[in-house]
């Protein structure tokens, strides 16, 4: 960890704990800051607050007061799933207090370079792909941020001979100021968290600030499948490596059925551990990262072809009696389920789908569940599903809750179907988050086993 004393003695406000408020307070804490933790759960119920005060760390919960930032404060670290528009954070840009998100301290404080990957879809895939490989390679690739390890948690034991592979959301690359990593990848861009970002634009905005400190000396890999990265393609300072998967390009790049990069052959499509034209697209971003770094394509291959998914990302769970079950809990929009769908002879789906309404209609899925042997809808948006169902073509039945909706998937499945929970809608309505979802899906296929 790089000694700095930017934040000795300097007044920190954390707003928001969770797993990275944690990480940053003790971190902060450890740099010689005064730290304040403020966060809205009730202190009897709030272990992580609990015991942050026992290490000396002083604790306000139960609440978000805006007399706190009466304190001189010098800093606002903040949870990157906090918005903007909370009040105490209005007030604090108010007073001209920086809210910075804990990434940044992570980069701060870093002996390691850092591979930063963002995107609507395929972040966790890519990041867990890239990482997978570097280690293969003897590179020491370091997951963090997003994926669910607090990036300034891992920073602080990273050395020199690692590398961190970063995961990061739009959330938190509203929080940055001096992050710069030496390698960037945006899997695609896609509208997504509007009701925290306020429109598609302001969405690209916060990704697109990945890219902000980077020069020539740094490579920024960008999906050429769309129009939208092209043209972000000559807006960076960054030396751009494009991946395709419609086209030869000067990168990455499927061509035949095979995956090259500049020209060479690496390996073919067919080979990637796991199904679906989505995944080919992450394997072309992680190729153009490994061999940006160094690595031979005999260990990319045996890498990727060994590569088993990532849990709730199209992962196999199980098989009964021919019937396969896959969990895709973390498509939470329409673009990951049509990604989803690539990879399976549609003939042979039971598709379970439906959530958190947004208000969204589902014309969009319609040719692509178009074919499917059927559907079972749950959730607020159920009527919104049925109605692209019916345009479809596509039988279904209802369920109350993802056991149900697995039992009646399996009881309307038949020797060589597949069962694919892929929900095209996020979990809110039912569940805490996607992974809840993803694991009653799990558990209910083992009872369904014995």
């Amino acid at each position: 960890m790089k000694v700095i004393d930017q934040f000795k003695n300097k007044k920190v406000l954390v707003l928001g704990l969770a797993k990275s408020g944690e990480s940053a307070a003790r971190l902060l804490d450890k740099l010689g800051a005064i730290v304040t933790v403020n966060d809205g759960k009730p202190f009897e119920e709030n272990p992580a607050a609990q015991s942050l005060l026992e290490e000396g760390i002083k604790v306000v919960t139960g609440g978000h007061p805006l007399e706190l930032l009466d304190e001189d404060f010098a800093l606002m670290v903040k949870n990157p799933g906090i918005p903007y528009s909370n009040p105490m954070i209005e007030k604090a840009l108010a007073k001209g207090i920086p809210v910075l998100t804990e990434v940044e301290l992570a980069y701060l404080i870093s002996e390691a370079p850092i591979i930063g990957i963002t995107g609507s879809n395929g972040k966790t895939t890519t990041t867990t792909m890239i990482g997978d490989v570097l280690s293969a390679a003897g590179q020491h690739g370091l997951l963090s941020g997003n994926i669910g390890y607090p990036a300034s948690q891992v920073a602080q034991t990273a050395t020199a001979k690692d590398t961190l592979v970063m995961e990061l959301s739009s959330f938190q690359l509203m929080g940055i100021q001096e992050f710069h990593p030496e390698i960037a990848v945006i899997t695609n861009l896609m509208p997504s968290h509007l009701d925290y970002h306020g429109s598609f634009e302001e969405y690209v905005a916060a990704k697109w600030n990945i890219q902000n400190k980077m020069t020539a000396a740094d490579f920024l890999i960008l999906n050429f499948n769309q129009d939208l990265a092209k043209d972000l393609a000559t807006k960076t300072e960054a030396t751009v490596v494009p991946f395709s998967t419609k086209e030869k390009v000067d990168g990455a790049y499927l061509e035949n059925g095979l995956l090259y990069f500049h020209g060479e052959e690496v390996m073919a499509a067919d080979e990637i551990g796991v199904p679906g034209s989505h995944n080919v697209e992450n394997a072309l971003a992680t190729i153009a990262v490994a061999k940006l770094r160094g690595v031979d394509n005999q260990t990319i291959k045996e890498t990727l072809s060994a590569f088993g998914g990532v849990k709730h990302r199209l992962q196999f769970v199980d098989e009964i009696k021919s019937v396969k079950f896959y969990n895709d809990s973390k498509s939470t929009n329409i673009l990951a389920t049509q990604k989803a769908l690539s990879g399976f002879d549609k003939s042979k789906v039971i598709l379970i789908a439906g959530g958190l309404d947004r208000g969204n209609e589902f014309d969009e899925l319609v040719p692509e569940i178009t074919g499917l042997k059927k559907m079972v809808i749950l959730g607020q948006s159920a009527e919104r599903v049925r109605r692209a169902a019916e345009k479809a073509g596509v039988t279904y039945v209802d369920a109350t809750d993802i056991a149900d909706a697995t039992r009646k998937a399996y009881e309307l499945a038949v020797e060589g179907d597949v069962v694919l929970l892929s929900p095209a809608n996020a979990s809110w309505d039912m569940y805490a988050n996607f992974e809840v979802r993803g694991d009653l899906f799990i558990d209910t296929v083992a009872e369904l086993k014995g």
